[in-house]
């Protein structure tokens, strides 16, 4: 079931509540307090994108196979947005670009129990209708950018909702490897030669190769030399 709110704070923290389902769906017109990845504020002008979270329980899916839950989300904004004819690349962990420019931010948080997964909630904004973003935001871009024209946001959202479903069941009928597969295959800048950094700030040269099933990122350096990258041990550097 699908909850509509004009306004709240944060998607993410009200899907928490135990009176939400497995596949019940908190969306808002806008979040006071929205956030993303690594810590971040999510920006988003009242009603004219998506925010949204939605709750899952997959209980099948072993704490060390974890990483297929966010496959399985990414998997599915991808062919949403192929619907409407965006060519859209997952970035690393969770974002989702088109071009060098952000369209999507993915925030996932697991609830765990014993060796599986309990409860997950996955936080989604897509940028839908906004024309004109915070001047601090490096590289947005929005759907009515890309399609010069405005599209209605739930349509959009129950797009999304089909392919969820579709990849989900998928992943529950035992399809973890293609469905990893195909993540690889969609990577923003695989196989090209770009700059990262360490969290020491250093930066180096590598090229995307792929990700471990774990979720690590696995770089390739000048060298041939390849190395997996944790979350928040190696950042993409956009100019």
């Amino acid at each position: 079931m699908i909850y509509h709110f004009p306004i709240t704070t944060s998607t993410n923290d009200d899907a928490r509540d135990e009176k939400y389902h497995e596949g019940d769906v908190v969306w808002a017109d806008f979040q006071t307090a929205g956030r993303g990845q690594r810590g971040h504020e999510w920006h988003s002008r009242k009603g004219e994108n998506l925010t949204f979270s939605v709750v899952l329980e997959p209980t099948f899916v072993p704490i060390a196979e974890q990483f297929s839950v966010s496959e399985v989300v990414a998997l599915s904004l991808v062919d949403m947005l192929s619907e409407y004819d965006i060519e859209a690349k997952i970035k690393w962990t969770n974002d989702i670009y088109v071009g060098d420019r952000k369209l999507v931010g993915i925030l996932i948080e697991h609830s765990l129990s014993s060796a599986a997964l309990r409860r997950t909630i996955v936080g989604i904004g897509i940028n839908v209708n906004q024309t004109e973003f915070d001047p601090s935001l490096p590289n947005p871009v929005s759907m009515v950018q890309l399609l010069g024209k405005e599209l209605i946001a739930e349509e959009v959202l129950h797009c999304f909702l089909k392919h969820l479903q579709c990849n989900y069941e998928a992943l529950r009928d035992g399809a973890k490897i293609s469905l990893h597969d195909r993540y690889n295959a969609l990577l923003y800048r695989k196989n090209e030669l770009h700059t990262y950094a360490l969290p020491s700030g250093e930066k180096f040269s590598a090229k995307i190769v792929g990700t471990a099933p774990s979720g690590a990122l696995r770089l390739e350096d000048k060298e041939g030399n390849t190395k997996d990258y944790l979350f928040k041990e190696v950042e993409f550097v956009i100019f």
